[in-house]
């Protein structure tokens, strides 16, 4: 990712389609408990609003290259948290 933007659009893409596939699970997965589903799209939104103000407001003192690498890192370790949850909502 070369730029803020570039990644502002691919944490936007990636929390969509979290959304989605969360969403369509729930659906054809049986019945979950709906709170469970809940605080599952509650947490993809946190997420998403979370990480787009961390780019736009970057950690004073630390280099942008290490910032950016340890955000992202971060960022693709939770979206594997929420898939591992997504796939255990039965």
């Amino acid at each position: 990712m070369s730029n803020k933007r570039e990644l502002k659009k691919v944490i936007n893409f990636v929390c969509d389609e979290l959304f989605a596939e969360c969403v369509a699970a729930t659906l054809y997965n049986g019945v979950p408990d709906p709170r469970n589903v809940e605080a599952l799209l509650l947490n993809i939104v946190d997420t998403r609003n979370d990480y787009i103000s961390r780019i736009s407001h970057p950690e004073p003192g630390m280099p942008a290259k290490q910032y950016f690498n340890d955000l992202k890192h971060s960022f693709f370790e939770h979206v594997s948290e929420i898939i591992d949850h997504i796939g255990n909502l039965n």
